[in-house]
C-alpha cells in the first residue's frame, strides 16, 4: 500500500473494497422508455431429473442515464439501488452494438 505523509501524519491508501452487485449481460430489448432499458438475460438451467440443459429468459429495466443503447445491443448491467417500481439496475457498458 502507498502511504503519504500530510501535516506530518502518516496515513495508508485505502484498499479497494469489492462490490457485492451481481453483474448480468445480456441483449436490449426495449428502449422506449426515457432514460431505461429492458434486458433480457438468456441462461442455461439442467433439469433436475434428466439432466438436459434448457434455456431460461429473464428480463430486467436498467438505468440508461444517456439514452446511449438501441434495440439488439449487448450490454453489461449491474445490480443498484431501487431507482424507480421496477428498475433495480444500472447500465455499466455497452459490449457490442447492434448491427
Amino acid at each position: 500500500m502507498e502511504e503519504k505523509t500530510i501535516n506530518n501524519v502518516e496515513t495508508q491508501a485505502a484498499p479497494q473494497v469489492k462490490s457485492n452487485h451481481r453483474i448480468l449481460t445480456g441483449k436490449v430489448k426495449s428502449n422506449k422508455m426515457d432514460k431505461t432499458i429492458v434486458v433480457t438475460v438468456v441462461r442455461q438451467v439442467q433439469h433436475p431429473l434428466y439432466k438436459k440443459y434448457y434455456k431460461r429468459t429473464k428480463r430486467f429495466m436498467a438505468h440508461d442515464p444517456q439514452n446511449d443503447c438501441n434495440i439488439g445491443d449487448t450490454v453489461k448491467i449491474r445490480e443498484s439501488r431501487p431507482l424507480s417500481a421496477r428498475k433495480r439496475w444500472e447500465l455499466i457498458e455497452i459490449i457490442d452494438r447492434a448491427k
